[in-house]
């Protein structure tokens, strides 16, 4: 039997809220005036006021922080590479600290496709292989699945595409 394709319907964003259904295709970049932190092994990663969100249909927005406001040193570039249709190719990192090794749990665009040039030095974490991540002090909801890195807070309503299932939407 075929799985069913068909996509949830849309939840209404209430006041304060966004629907990533609003979000267009091909996705927009915006900057971010949110405090954004990422932990590992009890190490702060990355702290910023100044990230970059990328807005996409059917995603909870991916949070792109610049590496002057990342602890490099936690970084250790991977063979790892994947092609996004809008960004272009993406190179990964190893994120380690505390004692903890996540391996390639973030993502840079070197070279982006015109039109993404914004993203350059800029650095993307999966949540799900983060200890946490804040976004203005809430703790992030990882995007399910291990394809899209979005992160989810009480601002963004869905559904959200990623999830087993959701992959035809």
């Amino acid at each position: 039997m075929l799985a069913d394709m068909r996509v949830p319907a849309r939840i209404e964003p209430g006041p304060g809220q966004e629907s990533v259904w609003d979000y267009p295709r091909p996705p927009r970049i915006e900057p971010s005036s949110c405090h954004i932190v990422v932990e590992l092994g009890g190490v702060v990663i990355a702290e910023s006021t100044a990230a970059l969100r990328v807005l996409e249909t059917s995603q909870p927005p991916v949070f792109y922080l610049p590496r002057a406001d990342i602890a490099v040193e936690h970084l250790v570039p991977t063979r790892t590479h994947t092609y996004c249709e809008w960004k272009g190719q993406a190179s990964y990192f190893t994120v380690e600290a505390g004692g903890r090794v996540q391996v390639d749990a973030a993502w840079t665009y070197p070279d982006p496709i015109p039109g993404f040039e914004a993203v350059v030095g800029h650095v993307a974490f999966y949540a799900q292989l983060m200890d946490r991540c804040l976004v203005d002090d809430e703790t992030v909801e990882p995007n399910a699945g291990s394809f899209y890195g979005g992160w989810i807070t009480s601002k963004v309503v869905g559904p959200f595409k990623g999830a087993p299932g959701t992959l035809g939407w």
